[in-house]
């Protein structure tokens, strides 16, 4: 799916998405990355959904957005909450649904000008 140009191109924002596949700012990334409004992407769930550690979300804890959007690959599925427990012990909101949601939502987020990033599980297609 691809999106229409943003107004601030200076903003980190999914350009494209697909099976396999995220775009942020016209460059293609075919593993997993998470990307901030005002940071460059960087990778993030390269494994996919199931080796995700406490390490992995306390990098984005670090990082104190104000959400964190998670995109969990083709389809929905929840961290176990030991995952998580970095964002809620800092007070960071987050949600979690599919990869192409999770793009949607982060650049309507971005465009009203909040501290969100995206942690994006991109998954080959057909895998799960």
């Amino acid at each position: 799916m691809k999106f229409q140009a943003e107004d601030n191109q200076a903003a980190y924002t999914v350009s494209a998405h697909g099976p396999g596949f995220v775009e942020i700012n016209r460059v293609r990334f075919e593993t997993g990355v998470c990307v901030a409004s005002d940071a460059a992407p960087e990778p993030w769930g390269e494994q996919g959904f199931a080796a995700l550690t406490e390490q992995d979300f306390a990098r984005l804890a670090e990082r104190a957005p104000e959400l964190v959007i998670v995109g969990t690959g083709a389809t929905q599925r929840f961290a176990p909450p030991a995952l998580l427990r970095a964002l809620i012990q800092r007070g960071i909101g987050f949600e979690v649904m599919n990869t192409a949601a999770a793009c949607r939502t982060y650049n309507i987020l971005v465009g009203e000008g909040r501290r969100a990033l995206a942690a994006l599980v991109v998954e080959a297609p057909g895998q799960a």
